[in-house]
């Protein structure tokens, strides 16, 4: 009978365990993502940072699927768009959104969005820009299936961003998922119990704080991962210091909107 128990527990041990360990593993790849990372058009400047960034991994992790719509918000160069155009495929659409904020940045970042646009297959990419916390007009409720914004959420607190209001935006976000849809949000992490401190010095972000900004607008955590984390960053570098780059401790979150809010 002592057998028996230990073994029972055991078990039930390596269950809570695997559970855990599946609770904060993105799950695999299916062919589109993979086919979307393999495409051999990507250009080199985005394959190069394939090594750091886990496309395979986190385009499963934020569950973009065929037929999705799907907002890309402050897409830099164009990265995760052109990854997310041929997952969601000829049914689906993606918005290369830019913060109206940075619109005048020296780097032109609405034109770099509409020249990805532009691009032959990326039909269903529409590069569009609007004030950060803009309230989205009722026709478009209920209309994304998955918004993403990949180290830039920490960027929505700074100086630069002209007093935009972050609660204002998650609110929009909150308006324009589905019931059910996805908000994910992958960034630098400050340590812990930093806050807003560090997000225009170190442009990073306390964890623990997204949490609660994201879930004040009437979101649910839904899962988050470790993928990227990385225990030897000490919180203490600028991101961009060569110490760290592409070596930061990020975190991976992925926010729902309840089914019935």
């Amino acid at each position: 009978m002592k057998s028996t128990l230990v073994t029972v527990t055991v078990v039930l041990a390596a269950a809570v365990l695997s559970a855990a360990v599946t609770a904060a593993t993105p799950p695999p790849a299916n062919r589109a993502i993979a086919a979307a990372v393999a495409d051999a058009h990507r250009p080199a400047k985005d394959t190069e940072q394939d090594a750091v960034r886990r496309p395979a991994e986190l385009v499963a992790f934020s569950k973009v699927k065929a037929g999705d719509t799907v907002m890309d918000v402050w897409p830099g160069g164009g990265y995760w768009t052109r990854l997310f155009s041929p997952v969601v495929g000829p049914k689906g659409k993606v918005y290369a959104y830019v913060p109206a904020e940075i619109a005048g940045f020296k780097s032109d970042p609405v034109a770099v969005a509409k020249a990805v646009a532009a691009e032959p297959g990326r039909g269903n990419v529409k590069a569009v820009s609007d004030p950060l916390a803009q309230q989205p007009p009722p026709r478009m409720f209920n209309t994304f299936d998955v918004v993403w914004t990949f180290e830039n959420y920490h960027d929505f607190h700074d100086s630069f961003m002209k007093g935009a209001s972050v609660d204002g935006f998650n609110q929009a976000i909150f308006k324009l998922l589905k019931p059910g849809g996805y908000y994910v949000i992958v960034d630098h992490a400050a340590a812990k119990g930093q806050g807003l401190q560090n997000t225009e010095d170190l442009h990073r972000i306390d964890p623990a704080t997204v949490k609660a900004e994201v879930e004040k607008a009437g979101f649910v955590l839904d899962q988050e991962s470790s993928l990227l984390a990385s225990p030897a960053d000490d919180h203490t570098l600028k991101v961009f210091d060569p110490a760290v780059k592409g070596k930061t401790d990020r975190f991976m979150l992925r926010f729902k909107k309840p089914v019935n809010p």
